[in-house]
């Protein structure tokens, strides 16, 4: 079995508060194959983020198993890379040493982690960029600088949490081409987070709808149109179509439940 094989069986995830339980994640059952890209896809609040978390060991579930490779999921592990979308940088850091930190917790020999790091800031279009403070760089260049600490570790499993949520739509295009051509040289099972369809769709070979609160799974999609896609083909705007009438159901019941919350409240 690959080392990037997931596994999710009845992964229920319950947040226990003073006043009251919520339940986040409902018999989750997912089975991820080495290589694909996977979107995450929901309104807010579905549970999307819980789950990812889930996989990348940072919270337990409350039932249920996730397994990679076969082993159960307990802690965030060597194999899972996370990227978030509050790019985490160290800002009394240079953009390399940033990307260097694993190497270096991790032991590896200086001209090893010297030889990495430059890679990938030519990779990533850093390489001007190498001394540069996280304070000096636009949002889309420290997202690159995320992506380059993440991919230093060469994780098989890329976990990204709406890594492009805050950034302009132009940069946005930009960095989902760099991702795709990432994932198609490198082979790495992607598990991306995304509220967005177009989004969605332009990445991945496989869109995981899920529900509003308790999360579940309402479709899980393989897509089958050709790379690269163009978002204004129409093939790409019907599955859009089909998509934004899953996911506007859910976004009602979200407004439903509100409602009745208040009622009571």
């Amino acid at each position: 079995m690959a080392q990037d094989h997931i596994q999710i069986d009845g992964v229920h995830k319950v947040f226990h508060g003073s006043e009251r339980h919520v339940v986040a994640l409902q018999d989750i059952h997912l089975d991820i194959a080495q290589g694909q890209f996977v979107c995450l896809l929901g309104p807010s609040g579905c549970g999307k983020s819980t789950l990812l978390n889930a996989i990348a060991g940072f919270s337990l579930p409350s039932s249920g198993q996730i397994r990679v490779n076969g082993r159960v999921v307990d802690a965030p592990g060597p194999e899972r890379g996370m990227v978030f979308q509050e790019y985490a940088l160290f800002p009394w850091m240079t953009v390399e040493k940033n990307i260097a930190f694993g190497l270096e917790i991790k032991g590896l020999p200086a001209a090893d982690i010297a030889s990495r790091v430059d890679a990938l800031l030519h990779k990533l279009g850093l390489a001007d960029f190498r001394r540069r403070f996280p304070k000096d760089l636009s949002g889309g260049m420290r997202q690159r600088v995320a992506i380059a600490r993440v991919l230093a570790l060469d994780s098989p499993i890329l976990l990204m949490d709406e890594p492009f949520g805050a950034l302009d739509a132009l940069t946005r295009r930009n960095l989902q081409d760099e991702l795709l051509r990432i994932w198609a040289e490198l082979g790495k099972t992607v598990v991306f987070v995304t509220h967005s369809i177009e989004e969605a769709i332009y990445l991945a070979d496989r869109i995981v709808v899920m529900t509003y609160r308790p999360g579940t799974i309402k479709r899980d999609l393989l897509l089958d149109l050709p790379r690269a896609r163009d978002p204004a083909s129409a093939d790409f705007n019907a599955l859009k179509r089909s998509l934004g009438l899953l996911v506007m159901e859910e976004q009602q019941r979200f407004h439903e439940q509100e409602l009745r919350a208040a009622a009571v409240d």
